[in-house]
């Protein structure tokens, strides 16, 4: 979910940045600050992902729990819709309350590790997390939603050793956001230190953004990708008339439609499922 702060992405030109959210000690900030904009994806994406799970927990040659990797994770929001009996409007509710307000990080932080801690689920499952914001991938290991976080940038450097290791035992690839600040280089360095022909990808991305090139170097490593471009999720509302704009612009580019979507006033994206190919 976090996008490189450094500077615009060339995927999604006009977007609105919100880089003074995304790396804080804790989420507090993250959360009252897309609330307005009724952020959503990781809802939209709970039930997906946990359907995507069970059917890579039955695939041949399945064993034991599935480890996943939440690519662009931030502060573990989807950890904690996966594997916590917890709704997103939920998380809203318990980060942007008086009570949170009042606290240090510090303090948010005990308190969270009890807040998840009580709401675990029986069939919680291993997760990785990776994001360029270290802060954030701190607090999400610190409250018990990452089993494993890396603060690394695939963009720029390869993955570090202890990260190598770690792919090995990765059975599923999930991300809600990113996509377009991330690009075909993340997912080649990535699938280059996973068992080949074993990862799954389910990723998120805005219909203004191409996957092409990502669903090319997945090929490349194995994979196949579906995606159904009748069945679209909302991401957030757009941030005012200019954002709006651009996004009605690129997405003509693109060939996609705006009409009953965009152009009523909030991001759609597309689900893009990637498996092995079949031999």
């Amino acid at each position: 979910m976090t996008p490189d702060p450094t500077g615009p992405s060339e995927e999604t030109p006009g977007k609105s940045r919100f880089d003074d959210i995304y790396n804080e000690p804790d989420p507090r900030p993250y959360f009252r600050r897309l609330q307005p904009f009724e952020y959503e994806i990781p809802h939209q994406a709970q039930n997906v992902f946990r359907r995507v799970l069970a059917e890579r927990a039955r695939a041949p040659g399945a064993e034991g729990p599935v480890t996943v990797l939440d690519l662009c994770c931030s502060y573990g929001v989807n950890a904690a819709l996966l594997n916590h009996d917890l709704t997103l409007a939920d998380l809203y509710a318990h980060y942007t309350s008086p009570e949170a307000g009042s606290l240090t990080s510090a303090e948010l932080i005990e308190r969270d590790k009890e807040f998840y801690a009580s709401r675990r689920r029986s069939d919680a499952v291993p997760v990785v997390g990776l994001d360029a914001a270290d802060r954030a991938v701190r607090y999400a290991q610190a409250v018990g939603l990452l089993d494993a976080a890396f603060a690394e940038n695939l963009e720029r450097h390869p993955p570090s050793d202890r990260l190598r290791r770690t792919l090995a035992d990765v059975d599923l690839i999930t991300v809600t956001g990113g996509i377009g600040y991330i690009t075909h280089t993340t997912f080649d360095a990535l699938m280059s230190g996973t068992t080949p022909g074993h990862v799954w990808v389910s990723a998120f991305a805005l219909r203004m953004v191409s996957y092409d090139a990502i669903a090319e170097t997945l090929a490349e490593h194995g994979l196949t990708t579906v995606s159904d471009p009748s069945q679209v999720y909302p991401q957030r509302l757009f941030t005012g008339p200019d954002e709006q704009r651009n996004a009605l612009e690129q997405l003509r580019l693109t060939g996609h439609d705006p009409a009953g979507l965009e152009s009523e006033g909030r991001y759609y994206t597309l689900l893009y499922e990637s498996r092995p190919r079949r031999t």
